[in-house]
């Protein structure tokens, strides 16, 4: 069972890992609806991202994976009698020297064959263990990543498939959650921001062109500001969807850019005014007051007459752009965008 490698970026040395924004690796995963396994090696762990058409069947890792699985079969004994110490014991003895990505699952899945679990608890195991997993990986800020394209689970049942957008939507609100426990700021990125609390999730429109590989979000790439430029830049950008916000905001390097994410386009005028950027990312589609609308609003005000207001949106019809050119905006970026794409539309209009 080794699927072949098709998509891979280059490997980060350990001495120099490249930045890593998991929610943006997510969302071009999500996207594409990849099936195989996404290994992402960060400077200390190995995780194993198992796919099956942009779905989660199991999320692990290369380390320590055997103890996170016996910490949660000696839990599950309390209500599977037969979970006793030898069975668990013997799952190890069984599995764990085996150098597959894929050990621990088949561990799960000789369980259930010899009748120490029931599918459904399986399942649920094996969702307890990916969420655990997942919340983990959400936190990784440095890595590389390569894709191993295919069945990566080869004949092994399929005992759990997790959606992926909304796994991930309750793993960052658990994982927000702890690092307010612990008085953590964001993973160690401190943003400018105006969004409420709400966890972000996968959106389909975070992606770069449909046909090419996954290519990571670093904030080095691409990143640094054109000669004669200003040293730091105030970016509002303004959207209804708190994927589109966060992944912009891990596009936008903090040392050149301070990023206000606002996700109430009523609200929005009065953060703008506010705050006076440099510079406005403004979403299309929004409930309420749409793009267009609050490009009027904005233009109306003498501080914003010529303030670049970059449309942000997958409508790529004359009509819509016609609409841009009405409300004068400066530009029409669409979607989807990776981040070479982004920088490169911002530092057009910057200059």
């Amino acid at each position: 069972m080794q699927p072949s490698l098709l998509n891979t970026v280059p490997m980060a040395s350990p001495s120099s890992p490249n930045p890593l924004h998991p929610l943006s690796l997510l969302a071009q995963v999500s996207s594409r609806q990849v099936t195989g396994c996404l290994q992402v090696m960060s400077p200390t762990t190995t995780w194993l991202l198992h796919l099956d058409q942009g779905q989660l069947n199991y999320v692990s890792t290369a380390e320590r994976a055997f103890e996170r699985l016996d910490s949660h079969l000696r839990r599950l004994s309390v209500q599977v009698p037969s979970m006793v110490s030898a069975v668990r014991v013997q799952v190890r003895i069984l599995f764990e020297q085996q150098a597959t990505p894929l050990s621990d699952y088949q561990a799960i899945c000789w369980l259930v064959e010899q009748q120490h679990l029931h599918p459904n608890q399986a399942s649920n195991l094996i969702e307890a263990l990916t969420k655990e997993v997942l919340e983990a990986f959400l936190d990784v800020r440095q890595g590389s990543y390569e894709l191993l394209e295919g069945n990566s689970l080869g004949n092994a049942p399929k005992y759990c498939q997790l959606n992926l957008r909304s796994t991930v939507e309750e793993c960052y609100a658990r994982l927000k959650q702890r690092r307010s426990g612990l008085g953590q700021t964001n993973g160690g990125y401190q943003r400018l921001s105006a969004t409420n609390s709400a966890a972000p999730v996968l959106d389909q429109s975070l992606t770069v062109a449909p046909n090419g590989p996954l290519t990571g979000s670093s904030g080095s790439s691409n990143g640094a500001a054109p000669a004669g430029a200003k040293a730091h830049y105030t970016i509002a950008c303004i959207d209804d969807s708190p994927t589109v916000l966060h992944a912009i905001d891990s596009f936008l390097d903090d040392k050149i850019f301070s990023v206000i994410m606002i996700d109430d386009p009523v609200k929005a005028l009065m953060q703008v005014i506010r705050n006076k950027p440099d510079l406005i990312l403004l979403d299309v589609t929004m409930p309420s007051l749409d793009g267009y609308e609050l490009c009027s609003l904005l233009r109306r005000h003498p501080d914003f007459k010529n303030t670049p207001i970059i449309m942000v949106t997958s409508n790529t019809g004359f009509i819509d752009r016609a609409k841009a050119k009405l409300v004068r905006a400066s530009g029409y970026l669409t979607k989807p965008f990776n981040q070479s794409d982004l920088l490169k539309f911002i530092f057009k209009y910057l200059n």
